[in-house]
C-alpha cells in the first residue's frame, strides 16, 4: 500500500510539471511565426528553459555574457515507428559554481560516441532489428546528480499522452503540438548516485535502464531498483579484488581515500569489511567531496597533508573519478614529490590519462589499478578518429571538446566557461587526432556498447516473439517496459555483430541484472625513460587473483613495491602493545618464560605441567618422569633392600634350622618369626615405592607401609611389655604372670596389627590412593603417588610410632633386669637407634617435597634402616652364638662343670636359668648385692637369660 501510494505521489508529481510544460508549448504553438514542425521544438527548448531555470547561470567573465549550462542532447533521429533509446553521459565533469565544468573526453565524450557507434553498427544490418531501427536521445548529467535527475525528465515526457483522460487544450481551444519520442530504454548513467536518482524516477514509468559504469553495491537491490540493470558487476567484487592485490604484497597499513557518494561509500563500505576480516588496518580514511560539490586545491592539498601524517601508510586506495585521483596526484607532486605513495585505484579513474597530465606521470608511477574486465571496442579507433568538428551534428559537445582538446575555438563557436580563454584564437582546421599521441581509447568502453547491444538482442527476440514479419507490430506499440525487462534479463551474446566483432566477449546478466564479476588489473609504469603508460598485470575472476610478475613493477629504478606496514610482526612469543591513539601501530613485548602468546594482543601463562610449545603459541604437557629401576637412587634403594631381603631370609632358615635349640627358644620363637616377618615386609617396600605408580601401586604403599611397621613394633612391644610383666610381678609375688604363653603373645600381636589394618583400611576409604603428576619446579613434572606429596604417609605411620614409643618407653623400664635376661637391652638398642633414625627421616621426608627421589630414596632407606636395625640388634647376637658359638647353644646340663665356679649362684638351689629347665624352687638370682626376683616356676624361654 506504502509503495503504490508513493509511486502515485511521483506520478502526481510528474505530471503537474508535465501541465505546466504543455501550457508553455500552447503558449508558443499560437505564435504565427512558428511552423508547425519547428513549434515542437520551440516547446521543447522553452519547456526545459523554464524547468531548469534555477539550474541556469547567467554571469559575466571575461567581459562577455556566458548562459551555463546550455540543454544540449544527442541524437540519432530515424522514421516513424523507430525505437528510441536514451542515453545519460557525463559529458562535462561537476563544478561547484557553475554546475557543468570542463568537458571530459575518455568517460564523456568517447562513452558518448560509443553508443552512437553501436547503434550505427546495430542500424547498418536491416534485418537484425527487420523493419525497424534504434534511435538515440542522449543527455549530459555532468556528473551531479541534482542535474542529472533534471535532464532525466526528458526521458519520461513521452510516457504521458494525456492526464487523467482529459485532453489538454491551449486557450484558443487549439491542441498544443507536442513532439515528445517515447523512450523505450535508458543507457546509463555512468555514476552510481546518478544512476540512483534515476532509477527511482524510471521505475515509475517501468522504463527498463541499463547502467555501463554504476557499481554500486546498493543498486543490486532489485526490491528498490526494479528496472535496474548494468554490465559491470558490483563493488563488492572489486573490493575483493583489490584485498586480493594488498594480500599479495602483505600490506597490512593502508590509507583510504574515497568520494562522498554512494558510489565511494557503498564501495569502501565492502573493502572495509573485508579488510577487517583479513587483518588489513585501515590508518586514516579521507573523502573527496562529491555530492557537497567539487573539491578544489586546498581540499586535495589538505587529504594529501593528512596522509603523509601516516608515514608507515604508503599504500593509498583510491576510491573515486579520474577529477579526484588527478587532484590528489597534483597535490602530491607539490608536497611530497614521486616515491612515496602506492596508489591502489578503482575503476573510477582506471586506465584513464587525466590523473597523469600535465607532469604528474611520477606521481602516479607504480599505481595498481582496478577495472572490469573489457577488451577494446574494434572498429571504434577508425571511427572516432574519422570524427569531423564540423559536421559531427550529432554529438553536441564535439566541437566543445575539440576546442578544449587543441585550445583553439572553431568558426562561430558558443561561447562557454571552457573556450572562453581561447578566443583570440582560432582553429586551422590542420588539427588532427593521433593515436597513441593524444588519443588512446578509453579501456571501459565495452560496458557501453554491451549495454546497447542488449537493448538490440532483447528487442529482437521480443519481436521474433510477439509480431515476426517486418516492423512493430500492435503488440509492440507502445512497448512495455515491464515485458522488455524479461527479455533483458534473458540475453546473452557473443559480441560479435554480423561476422564482425564489437566487444569480443560474451555476454550475460548475472542472477538480478549485474554485470559478470571480472576484473583486469592495471598497473601504470614507465616503460622507458621518460615514457609512461598503463599495462596489462593481471586479472581477477571467480574470487582468484592472477598477477604477472614479470609485467608489475613499482618504479623504473625500484621495481620492487615498497612495504606498508606501521610496525614490523612481532616475533614468536611477543605480543602487540599498542600505542596510545593508534589502532594499527604497537610494539613487541616478550612473553614470560612460561607463557605462550593467546592472541596477538595477549600472553597467557601454561598451567602447571605444561610449557611453550617451540612456536609459542600454545602449550604442551610435560612428560611425568617416575623413579625408574635403573636410576641411581633406585639401584642404591633395591641394592640396601634386597641385602636385608637376604639377611632376613638367612636369618628365618637359621632360625628354622635351629628351631628347637636352646637360643632361639630363648628368643620367643614365635614373636621372632612375626618381628621377622615385619623387618621383611619393610625391605620389600623398597620395591613398592619404586615401582611406576598407579592407583593399585599407590594403594599398596600406603596400605602396607604401617602394617609392615605395626607387625615390627607391635612383636617388640610384646616382648618388652612379657619381660617387664614377668620381672614386675616377680618382685611381689611368686605366681607365674597371665598371658605370658607363646600362644598368648601371638594374640596380642595379632590384635595389635588389627589396628593397623583397620586404620590403614579406613585410611584408604577415607582418602583413595591415586597416582598424579606432580610439579616440583616450574620444568619439571612427575608420576607419583599422592601420599607422597602430601606427607600422608606419615598419618599411616601414627599408629605404628605410637608402639614404637611404647615399645621404647618398655625398653627403658627393663634395661636393669638381670645380665642373664638382657634381650631387652638389645631391645632397647634396637629401639633408641629406631627412633633416631626416625627423627632424623621426618625432616628430611619433610624438606625434600620438591625432590621426589630423593624423597622416596629416604624413605626407602629409612624403611630398610628400621628392620637393618632389628636384625643387627636382636637378631645378629643370637645369629652369632648358632653360627660362631654353637657351643653356648646347649642344655645346661652340659654347661654345669663351667658354671658351677661362678658365684653368681648361691648353693641353695640346684637349677640354673641357663639349664633350659624349670626352677621349681624358690631361687634368687643375684647380680652383686642387688636382689632381682624371687617366685617360682620360670622358664629360660619366659625371660630369654642367655648370656651373649
Amino acid at each position: 500500500m506504502a509503495l503504490s501510494c508513493y509511486v502515485f505521489a511521483a506520478r502526481i508529481l510528474v505530471v503537474d510539471t508535465c501541465i505546466l510544460m504543455l501550457l508553455v508549448g500552447c503558449t508558443h504553438a499560437a505564435e504565427p511565426t512558428a511552423n508547425t514542425n519547428k513549434a515542437g521544438s520551440e516547446v521543447d527548448t522553452i519547456a526545459y528553459k523554464y524547468i531548469a531555470e534555477e539550474s541556469v547561470l547567467m554571469y559575466y567573465e571575461h567581459g562577455v555574457n556566458i548562459t551555463w549550462p546550455v540543454y544540449k542532447a544527442a541524437t540519432i533521429e530515424q522514421g516513424e515507428g523507430d525505437v528510441i533509446l536514451g542515453g545519460l553521459f557525463m559529458a562535462h565533469e561537476r563544478h561547484e559554481v557553475y554546475v557543468c565544468g570542463s568537458i571530459l573526453e575518455q568517460p564523456g565524450i568517447q562513452a558518448l560516441e560509443a553508443m552512437l557507434y553501436t547503434v550505427d553498427r546495430i542500424n547498418m544490418n536491416d534485418t537484425f532489428l527487420p523493419g525497424f531501427r534504434l534511435g538515440v536521445h542522449a543527455l549530459d548529467d555532468c556528473d551531479k546528480d541534482t542535474y542529472g535527475l533534471e535532464q532525466s525528465v526528458d526521458f519520461i515526457r513521452g510516457s504521458i499522452s494525456n492526464i487523467g483522460g482529459t485532453e489538454i487544450t491551449c486557450r484558443d481551444n487549439s491542441i498544443p503540438v507536442v513532439n515528445y519520442k517515447q523512450i523505450t530504454g535508458v543507457v546509463g548513467a555512468a555514476s552510481s548516485i546518478n544512476s540512483i536518482q534515476t532509477a527511482n524516477l524510471l521505475k515509475l514509468f517501468k522504463i527498463p535502464q541499463i547502467s555501463y559504469w554504476s557499481t554500486s553495491p546498493d543498486l543490486s537491490n532489485r526490491e528498490r531498483f526494479e528496472y535496474f540493470s548494468r554490465t559491470v558487476p558490483s563493488d563488492f567484487y572489486q573490493a575483493g579484488a583489490m584485498i586480493e592485490i594488498i594480500l599479495h604484497f602483505n600490506w597490512t597499513y593502508i590509507s583510504i581515500v574515497h568520494e562522498d557518494s554512494n558510489y565511494g561509500v557503498q564501495g569502501i563500505s565492502a573493502f572495509t569489511e573485508l579488510a577487517r576480516e583479513y587483518g588489513i588496518c585501515i590508518a586514516l580514511t579521507e573523502k573527496f567531496p562529491k555530492d557537497q560539490g567539487q573539491g578544489n586545491e586546498d581540499t586535495y592539498d589538505k587529504i594529501v597533508k593528512n596522509l603523509l601524517e601516516k608515514q608507515s601508510a604508503r599504500v593509498v586506495i583510491v576510491y573515486g573519478s579520474e577529477q579526484d585521483a588527478a587532484g590528489l596526484m597534483g597535490a602530491a607532486k607539490k608536497m611530497k614529490g614521486p616515491g612515496h605513495f602506492v596508489w591502489v585505484g578503482s575503476d573510477g579513474w582506471s586506465n584513464r590519462q587525466l590523473p597523469a597530465e600535465q607532469g604528474k606521470e611520477s606521481i602516479l608511477e607504480g599505481a595498481i589499478t582496478v577495472q572490469p574486465l573489457a577488451e577494446p571496442i574494434q572498429g571504434f579507433d577508425d571511427y572516432f578518429l574519422g570524427l569531423d568538428p564540423n559536421d559531427n551534428e550529432r554529438n553536441p559537445w564535439f566541437q566543445e571538446f575539440w576546442e578544449t582538446h587543441f585550445k583553439c575555438m572553431l568558426p562561430n563557436s558558443t561561447i562557454t566557461p571552457n573556450n572562453v580563454g581561447f578566443r583570440g584564437k582560432e582553429c586551422t582546421g590542420d588539427e588532427k587526432l593521433q593515436k597513441g599521441k593524444d588519443y588512446e581509447q578509453d579501456g571501459q568502453l565495452q560496458f557501453v556498447a554491451d549495454a546497447v547491444l542488449a537493448f538490440a538482442y532483447a528487442l529482437k527476440d521480443m519481436h521474433a516473439d510477439k509480431c515476426g514479419g517486418l516492423g512493430l507490430c500492435k503488440k509492440m506499440q507502445p512497448i512495455k517496459g515491464n515485458e522488455l525487462l524479461e527479455y533483458l534479463r534473458k540475453v546473452s551474446f557473443s559480441g560479435k555483430l554480423f561476422g564482425r566483432g564489437i566487444t569480443g566477449d560474451t555476454f550475460e546478466f548475472m542472477k538480478g541484472g549485474d554485470g559478470p564479476a571480472r576484473y583486469k588489473i592495471m598497473n601504470y609504469q614507465q616503460k622507458q625513460p621518460g615514457k609512461y603508460g598503463y599495462v596489462d598485470a593481471g586479472q581477477y575472476a571467480d574470487h582468484t587473483l592472477e598477477l604477472d610478475l614479470s609485467v608489475l613493477q613499482y618504479r623504473l629504478e625500484e621495481p620492487d613495491y615498497p612495504q606498508s606496514i606501521c610496525s614490523l610482526p612481532c616475533g614468536p612469543g611477543e605480543k602487540m602493545s599498542m600505542i596510545e591513539g593508534e589502532k594499527c601501530c604497537w610494539v613487541c613485548v616478550p612473553c614470560g618464560k612460561y607463557a605462550y602468546l593467546e592472541d596477538d594482543l595477549t600472553c597467557a601463562e601454561c598451567p602447571d605441567g605444561t610449557l611453550p610449545n617451540e612456536t609459542l603459541t600454545g602449550c604442551f604437557e610435560i612428560e611425568a618422569v617416575h623413579m625408574e629401576y635403573s636410576s641411581v637412587w633406585a639401584i642404591s634403594s633395591i641394592a640396601f633392600a634386597t641385602i636385608g631381603i637376604m639377611l632376613t631370609t638367612a636369618t628365618v632358615v637359621l632360625f628354622i634350622r635351629y628351631n628347637d635349640t636352646p637360643v632361639v627358644k630363648a628368643s620367643g620363637r614365635e614373636l621372632s618369626y612375626v618381628l621377622l616377618l615385619g623387618v621383611f615386609l619393610c625391605f620389600c617396600m623398597t620395591f613398592l615405592m619404586i615401582t611406576k605408580p598407579n592407583d593399585i601401586i599407590c594403594g599398596a604403599q600406603k596400605f602396607m607401609i604401617g602394617i609392615a611397621f605395626a607387625t615390627c613394633y607391635a612383636a617388640l612391644m610384646i616382648k618388652t611389655n612379657r619381660i617387664a610383666r614377668i620381672f614386675n610381678s616377680g618382685k611381689t609375688s611368686a605366681k607365674r604372670p597371665s598371658y605370658i604363653s607363646p600362644q598368648s603373645q601371638l594374640v596380642f600381636t595379632a590384635v595389635l596389627v588389627s589396628i593397623q589394618v583397620v586404620i590403614s583400611s579406613a585410611f584408604i576409604v577415607a582418602s583413595p590412593p591415586k597416582a598424579i603428576r606432580h610439579y616440583p619446579t616450574r620444568d619439571e613434572a612427575q608420576l607419583v603417588c599422592r601420599a607422597t606429596v602430601d606427607t600422608s604417609y606419615m598419618l599411616g605411620l601414627a599408629y605404628p610410632i605410637f608402639l614404637m614409643v611404647l615399645c621404647t618407653l618398655y625398653a627403658i623400664k627393663t634395661r636393669k633386669i638381670p645380665e642373664a635376661f638382657n634381650e631387652a637391652k638389645f631391645i632397647g638398642f634396637t629401639m633408641y637407634t629406631t627412633c633416631i633414625i626416625w627423627l632424623a627421616f621426618i625432616p628430611i621426608y619433610l624438606t625434600t617435597a620438591n625432590n621426589i627421589q630423593v624423597r622416596i630414596t629416604t624413605t626407602s632407606f629409612a624403611i630398610s634402616l628400621s628392620g637393618f636395625v632389628v636384625l643387627a640388634c636382636l637378631f645378629s647376637p643370637k645369629v652369632y652364638i648358632v653360627v660362631f658359638r654353637p657351643e653356648r647353644n646347649k642344655p645346661q646340663s652340659k654347661m654345669l662343670t663351667n658354671k658351677r665356679k661362678t658365684p653368681q649362684a648361691r648353693p641353695s638351689s640346684s637349677c640354673n636359668t641357663s639349664s633350659g629347665a624349670t626352677c621349681t624352687e624358690n631361687v634368687e638370682i643375684t647380680r652383686g648385692s642387688r636382689h632381682f626376683y624371687r617366685g617360682n616356676t620360670l622358664r629360660p624361654e619366659d625371660a630369654g637369660e642367655v648370656r651373649l
